[in-house]
């Protein structure tokens, strides 16, 4: 009888189970990354509800949200007030802290009445959608659309 060595293991089996492994924790998850643009842009608001939002004509007078990831703080405008306040994301849920706003005059009702729906809004979010980098939707704990936003 004839000693034979045993054969050498080659790396394909390796190769191939970890790239297996890969692309089935890929797989998993919400789809949402914490990664996504979120933080950073400046969000003007375009819809409430259903409704479309005409912009004031003025960037500074538009309804708008900033989300800074490092403190936890989002903060923007409703029109006519600044808005401030904390937000906590996992995945797609996006939850607002307790927010402040200043109580300055609103001259323009229809302006205020929109304000106040977009406040409202805000803290009744439970989740979000991206589509894309460049449009965000937020959403209610029944998945109804709260208001939709565009980055700039």
């Amino acid at each position: 009888m004839r000693f034979r060595p045993a054969a050498r293991p080659t790396a394909a089996p390796f190769t191939a189970i970890v790239l297996l492994a890969a692309g089935l924790l890929a797989g998993c998850g919400s789809g949402i990354s914490l990664d996504e643009p979120i933080e950073g842009p400046v969000w003007r608001l375009e819809q409430l509800g259903d409704d479309p939002v005409t912009p004031a004509g003025d960037p500074q007078r538009d309804a708008q949200l900033q989300f800074d990831r490092n403190n936890g703080k989002v903060s923007g405008s409703g029109g006519c007030n600044r808005v401030t306040g904390t937000f906590q994301r996992s995945g797609s849920t996006l939850k607002m802290g307790q927010l402040a706003a200043t109580r300055m005059a609103c001259t323009d009702p229809a302006r205020g009445a929109n304000e106040a729906q977009f406040f409202a809004a805000l803290q009744s979010t439970t989740s979000y959608r991206l589509q894309g980098n460049s449009r965000m939707t937020l959403l209610d704990s029944g998945g109804r659309t709260l208001a939709v936003l565009s980055a700039r």
